[in-house]
């Protein structure tokens, strides 16, 4: 893992740009030219495949290997939420205000994939959450998993999109296959397999590495679907770090200070007691200085971690404190007893976790 916490190229080679430049076909270093000279553009995203790890097992995903390509950034947090939030609106965290797997919204605590309040009943209309349009405001299809079909966190990343739901994998490669001999000019799927299997099961047995070779096996279904003239452009949100039972921490000297957490294991935002900002980022530097990034709220926000001129929501959401965790470790959110039983986690600053693929092929 990285010494130093990698950043965000917001403005370059980072997922929050390949939108925009591949609906507006602007040429950019990282970005193959093939990709401007397709008539139709398929974007598969495939949750959780780092750079590392693609590196890593080049026998078990040898089309991924064979595509033109190379790593770009991820967003921080480096975190589905939040990054499936930027490739769709083309913003950063800051920018887009999701900055997290649980976010604070007016006091509560918003879990954004399943799109459920902490203590309230009713959740906040995804509109309010999340503002910005997906896709430029550009009419899009989207290729994803059915049971995504009426969520909220659907409604807040991919409002006003023509959704096409599948139900297996083979349905997934025939709807990129008659979507792209089509009308359309661009097309966004899906596919959450990695990350599911590593959170299950972790990074360290068969589990994982059988889910790599069949998450290429359908990257060359795809391939093999599409038309000539189409161009496939695989990437992903974050990477994944292996979590031991012991890896979790607890808040410890530093909880008494703590009012409630949010974010994800990895980067962990707390929110201060009344009055005790100070205290709490000091005992947290203190306890967890050596194995965590700890950084204040203004810290993160002035160091433009999150992106560019956060938005008031943004200010609003992030907690006074974040563990931003450096080593194999994640850190325990009493609310959240159910996050112990990950055997993965990501949404920090390491390499591991920053890095992720852009690679592109034309059909064949």
């Amino acid at each position: 893992m990285s010494v130093d916490p990698v950043r965000a190229d917001y403005r370059g080679a980072c997922v929050a740009s390949i939108v925009p430049r591949i609906l507006r076909r602007e040429p950019v270093p990282w970005l193959p030219e093939v990709v401007l000279e397709a008539r139709v553009v398929v974007l598969l995203v495939l949750d959780g495949l780092g750079w590392d790890a693609l590196q890593a097992h080049p026998q078990l995903m040898p089309t991924l290997h064979e595509m033109t390509g190379g790593p770009i950034t991820t967003v921080v947090p480096s975190t589905t939420a939040a990054a499936l939030t930027s490739i769709t609106t083309g913003l950063s965290p800051a920018e887009h205000g999701v900055i997290g797997f649980r976010v604070a919204v007016d006091g509560d605590v918003l879990n954004v994939l399943g799109w459920q309040m902490a203590k309230a009943k009713r959740s906040p209309d995804p509109f309010v959450v999340q503002r910005h349009p997906p896709f430029l405001g550009r009419p899009v299809t989207v290729v994803t998993s059915s049971s995504f079909r009426n969520s909220g966190f659907t409604r807040a990343h991919l409002r006003d999109t023509s959704f096409v739901g599948y139900r297996a994998e083979s349905t997934l490669v025939e709807h990129l296959r008659n979507l792209t001999r089509g009308e359309a000019t661009f097309v966004y799927s899906y596919y959450p397999g990695i990350d599911e299997v590593a959170h299950e099961f972790g990074l360290h047995d068969g589990y994982y590495t059988a889910e790599l070779a069949a998450t290429d096996r359908l990257v060359a279904a795809v391939l093999d679907a599409l038309p000539a003239d189409a161009a496939l452009v695989v990437t992903a949100d974050h990477g994944q770090v292996h979590l031991d039972p012991e890896s979790w921490l607890a808040l410890g000297d530093v909880e008494p200070y703590v009012a409630f957490g949010s974010g994800d294991g990895r980067f962990r935002y707390l929110h201060a007691q009344k009055g005790a900002a100070e205290d709490l980022a000091a005992a947290a530097k203190e306890t967890f200085g050596s194995r965590a990034w700890v950084l204040t709220r203004t810290e993160l926000l002035d160091g433009g971690s999150l992106g560019p001129e956060p938005s008031p929501a943004t200010r609003r959401r992030v907690g006074d404190v974040v563990l931003a965790a450096r080593d194999d470790v994640a850190f325990i959110d009493p609310a959240m007893p159910r996050e112990l039983g990950l055997r993965s986690a990501h949404g920090s600053m390491t390499s591991t976790e920053m890095l992720v693929p852009c690679l592109v092929a034309r059909g064949r």
